[in-house]
C-alpha cells in the first residue's frame, strides 16, 4: 500500500498533498460474504455510523450474522433494528441467493473486475457503488472507483479546491487522472474526509 501511495504522489501533486498530511490509509478490509454485503446495503444513503448501529443491533438479535438466521427475523423486528423496507428485500434476496446457490461470492473473487462487477450488479439491492465497494474493499482491486460517494465528492472538492462540490459525473472524470490505482486514491481521501490519522473515526478497521 505504501508503494501504491508513492507512486501516486509521483504521479500527482495533490496526492502528494494527501500523502504528506496524512501518511498511509487504512486498507479498512472485509471479509467476503453475507455479513459484509448485509453491511453494505445497510450502507447505501445513510451514514456510516446509522449503518455501523443497525449492524450491531442485528448481531445482537441473531449473534452469527448469516443467511439462515437472518430470515428467521419478521418484517416488525428488522424494521427496529433499522432495516427500511426495501433494505429488508435487499438483503432477503442475498441471503435466499446464498442458501439456494445462485449467489456465489466465492466465484464472484476468482473474476475480474469486469466480471466480478456484472455478476454483482445481477444482485437485486447492489448498484454500482455498492459493487464498486465489495471490489475495492473485499477483492481489493487497485482500480475501482465508487460511484456517488458523497465522501469522495467533498474530499475531491476540498483537495482541488473547487468553488463547489462537484458532482458524481465530474468526481469521476477527474478520478480518471488516478488510474490505474484509483483504489489507493479513494482510500487516501476518504482518510483526508475522516480527518486522517487523528480523526479516523474507524481506527483502521471498518470503514
Amino acid at each position: 500500500m505504501g508503494s501504491a501511495v508513492d507512486q501516486l504522489a509521483d504521479m500527482d501533486p495533490t496526492m502528494a498533498v494527501l500523502a504528506d498530511r496524512n501518511g498511509v490509509p487504512p486498507l479498512w478490509p472485509r471479509d467476503p460474504g453475507f455479513a459484509t454485503m448485509v453491511r453494505f446495503i445497510l450502507e447505501q444513503q445513510v451514514s456510516l455510523e446509522s449503518a455501523d448501529a443497525a449492524y450491531r443491533r442485528l448481531g445482537e438479535a441473531i449473534g452469527s450474522v448469516e443467511p439462515g438466521p437472518f430470515l428467521t427475523l419478521g418484517d416488525d423486528e428488522l424494521r427496529s433494528i433499522g432495516f427500511s423496507r426495501q433494505k429488508t428485500g435487499y438483503v432477503r434476496g442475498v441471503a435466499d441467493g446464498i442458501l439456494d446457490g445462485t449467489i456465489d461470492f466465492e466465484a464472484i473473487g476468482g473474476l475480474d473486475d469486469t466480471q466480478a462487477r456484472s455478476r454483482l450488479l445481477r444482485i437485486r439491492g447492489v448498484g454500482p457503488w455498492t459493487a464498486a465497494c465489495y471490489l475495492l474493499f473485499v477483492l481489493r482491486r487497485p482500480d475501482i472507483w465508487p460511484p456517488g460517494d458523497r465522501a469522495l465528492q467533498v474530499a475531491v472538492g476540498r483537495l482541488l479546491d473547487l468553488p463547489d462540490v462537484p458532482d458524481v459525473e465530474e468526481t469521476n472524470r477527474r478520478a480518471e487522472a488516478w488510474r490505474p490505482l484509483r483504489a489507493v486514491a479513494a482510500r487516501m481521501l476518504w482518510f483526508d474526509y475522516l480527518g486522517g490519522p487523528a480523526g479516523d473515526r474507524f481506527g483502521g478497521g471498518e470503514r
